[in-house]
């Protein structure tokens, strides 16, 4: 049974989509950097993904979360395919670390073959661990579409709208594939 990435902008609504899957009875699994960045903050580092090893965290989190969820169909709140997005917006070429769990994701069959693309809102609201622009999202949104592409997912869009349509949408999606 396959597993299913939702992705997309920073702000889209993902969390929020997770958040209603697990209500309703679904197997989840969450953010990684989100909560790598938090537990970072609590700690007085204002800025954790400037970190030399923030990327590779990133890859350790998502792997064990990957590999000891269990259960299915999973609905995962980003993958190692949307880290390979925030390390090249970061600047930074992609760790050996990253490079061989994307290997090893493609190579275990785990996830459908399309990432469910969550449609901006058309603004983000910062936060303290999401510090990044509208214009500066919609770039990062488009590195996410080219990551995908370029590693074989197909993009299967979930138009705006209320939280209950986006879920109906998800559901409704997943069922046929």
């Amino acid at each position: 049974m396959p597993h299913f990435i939702l992705t997309g902008t920073p702000g889209a609504g993902k969390t929020s989509i997770i958040e209603a899957l697990s209500a309703r009875g679904r197997v989840v699994v969450r953010e990684a950097a989100t909560d790598i960045i938090t537990e970072r903050q609590a700690k007085g580092e204002d800025r954790p993904w400037l970190a030399a090893d923030f990327i590779d965290e990133i890859v350790a989190v998502q792997r064990n979360r990957r590999l000891t969820t269990r259960g299915g169909p999973q609905f995962h709140d980003r993958s190692v395919i949307c880290t390979l997005a925030l390390c090249r917006h970061l600047g930074r070429e992609p760790p050996h670390a990253l490079t061989a769990e994307i290997d090893a994701l493609k190579r275990s069959g785990t996830f459908a073959s399309v990432a469910l693309f969550i449609d901006n809102l058309g603004f983000v609201e910062p936060t303290p661990v999401r510090r990044i622009s509208f214009a500066e999202a919609l770039t990062f949104e488009a590195m996410h579409k080219a990551a995908y592409a370029e590693h074989g997912f197909q993009i299967h869009q979930i138009d705006r709208g209320a939280l209950d349509d986006r879920v109906g949408q998800v559901i409704e999606f997943t069922r046929s594939a």
